[in-house]
């Protein structure tokens, strides 16, 4: 039962949840962050670490539809293990509703 992101990350990319995982399992794109799912221990320390509210475990039926997006880019970008500083227009992203269709980058962070 790992954990995943969801959209809400999508453009905020807050990185409070990576400096408290105890495995290493997340992965950063250009504007969001993933967690592989194969990796994550499913201890549940990031969830709450998240400002943009973006982390839910797979049991939660919102999470459904972004565990195979998750493993998908995890397998494809680079891992990220340091807390960065968010985007600088982060807080004005978090909250926002529907952001995947048109704001996800499926390019790797750096």
């Amino acid at each position: 039962m790992p954990y995943v992101v969801t959209e809400a990350c999508i453009k905020c990319k807050y990185t409070d949840c990576v400096e408290v995982c105890p495995v290493d399992c997340f992965y950063e794109g250009e504007n969001t962050l993933v967690i592989a799912p194969d990796e994550c221990i499913d201890c549940g320390v990031c969830e709450p670490e998240c400002p943009a509210e973006a982390i839910l475990p797979d049991t939660d039926p919102r999470a459904e539809q972004w565990l195979e997006m998750n493993r998908e880019y995890a397998a494809q970008w680079p891992n990220i293990n340091r807390k960065k500083p968010a985007l600088s227009d982060a807080d004005d992203w978090k909250g926002v509703p529907d952001k995947y269709a048109k704001y996800f980058s499926d390019k790797p962070g750096k």
